[in-house]
């Protein structure tokens, strides 16, 4: 077993390596001037997320595909994450990763068209999208479609549940002594209850759960940095500065250079907010939108809240509360996370608790989500109870068992997940910028699209 887990962390490392951060950071800056910067549109989005399309077709509404994206998207990684990126690269990687969230909107709104454009409906009226159709019906590349929804299959238990499940059993074993047996059963029972209904059930419990937890989340941390507020200034300048000039890392930070900051940096806000991972087209194919442009705006906001907005906060909090208090020592990421908000008199370690259990539920629940809909596509509906059921089991074992192996080979497969999206978005940008001209840049956003149109 240490062979196997030896096997794939070298695996891992090697996935997501520079030239995976080159291709998905590439894709990024090129689909932004490819489209004619579709960040500008931001706040347009923002309020078609909150609006409704009357008539349009679809199975859940825009903010119930957003809901369940930003469900799966908002997890531990925009806690441990970025204090992660901090503790390897410096302060300066809270930068890096902050404009890997800005650049990665071109590449959500991508994603989130061409689930649109490329989605199907079912005889029972339901809608399946997502890169394994663009990739069939688009680039008429089936096998590579099978494989992108046999590596999503297979990555769903690893970064969106077992992981999830063991952060949810670790942190209430370490804050209130209860045994992750207990946890375990829980969870299991509670996203039973969810999941069973479907992407509907999803969509409301997401639609609830996501704005309560991170307005929870990110008011704690406004909280915090009133607390923190003299050293929020100087937070905010050793992270502009130091992204670019390592000699101005000092006092509790570790030193590094400049290639350390970024590749930290932007590795997790890549790793954050999948823009590029193809998760979230999966839901965005069920919403319901008049057109592929409209619902792409919608899916980028995601982007938007996940890493511009809430890593942002989170990599602030850590940086002012290092600064604060220089007793602070940590060795990784999650010392580094637990050091810094339980300075936080009062306030710091519920907000940290409720952030991690909260975050970590709501991914199980987005994955849940992705997993069931990419084994539909491989087997057809005879399989999605069982996978249903499997997933269910899996919370459990995730929340009792020893997960180092579990972690890289969850690693592994969301690299190979990106791979065909990302091929998909590069061959498929001719479609996405005649899209994008017809509805977005001439003014016909409120247009209604040809179901049929997809081929």
């Amino acid at each position: 077993m240490n062979a196997i887990s030896d096997f794939f962390e070298a695996f891992g490392q090697l996935l997501w390596g520079w030239p995976m951060i080159i291709l998905l950071l590439g894709t990024h800056l090129y689909l932004t001037v490819r489209l004619r910067f579709p960040q500008r549109k931001i706040f347009t989005a923002i309020r078609l997320s909150v609006s409704h399309d009357k008539g349009a077709t679809g199975d859940v509404s825009q903010f119930g595909a957003l809901a369940t994206a930003l469900a799966a998207t908002i997890g531990t990684g925009n806690i441990i994450g970025v204090a992660t990126a901090i503790s390897l690269g410096g302060p300066g990687a809270v930068l890096w990763c902050w404009l890997t969230g800005v650049f990665g909107i071109a590449t959500k709104y991508s994603e989130g068209l061409l689930a649109i454009k490329y989605r199907v409906r079912q005889p029972s009226g339901k809608m399946l999208g997502g890169p394994m159709y663009s990739l069939e019906r688009g680039l008429h590349c089936k096998w590579l479609a099978v494989l992108f929804a046999l590596f999503t299959a297979v990555a769903a238990f690893g970064i969106g549940n077992t992981v999830q499940a063991n952060a949810i059993a670790t942190v209430m074993r370490d804050s209130f002594g209860i045994s992750p047996w207990i946890i375990g059963v829980i969870i299991a029972v509670l996203t039973a209850v969810v999941i069973i209904g479907g992407v509907k059930s999803i969509a409301r419990v997401c639609g609830l759960l996501v704005p309560l937890m991170a307005l929870f989340y990110v008011a704690g941390c406004l909280y915090i940095l009133c607390v923190n507020s003299a050293f929020v200034w100087p937070a905010i300048r050793l992270i502009c500065i130091s992204a670019f000039d390592p000699a101005a890392v000092g006092g509790g930070f570790a030193g590094g250079l400049v290639m350390l900051a970024a590749r930290y940096g932007i590795a997790r806000g890549l790793f954050s907010n999948e823009s590029g991972l193809g998760s979230a087209p999966i839901v965005a194919a069920a919403a319901q939108t008049r057109n592929p442009v409209r619902q792409a705006l919608v899916s980028s906001s995601g982007t938007f809240w996940d890493t511009v907005v809430i890593c942002a906060l989170t990599g602030i909090v850590v940086v002012s509360s290092i600064l604060a208090y220089p007793d602070i020592t940590y060795t990784d990421g999650g010392s580094l996370t637990n050091a810094a908000f339980s300075k936080i008199p009062v306030v710091g370690r519920p907000v940290l608790t409720f952030g991690l259990v909260t975050f970590a539920f709501s991914t199980i629940l987005g994955w849940s989500y992705y997993g069931e809909r990419a084994m539909e596509y491989l087997k057809g509906n005879r399989w999605t109870m069982a996978y249903r059921m499997l997933y269910i089991i899996a919370l459990f074992v995730g929340s009792v068992a020893n997960l180092n192996m579990v972690w890289n080979i969850a690693d592994c497969f969301n690299a190979l997940m990106a791979i065909p999206n990302l091929l998909s978005l590069l061959l498929l940008s001719g479609v996405l910028v005649k899209e994008t001209d017809k509805y977005l840049w001439s003014g016909h956003l409120d247009a209604v699209a040809d179901e049929d149109a997809g081929e």
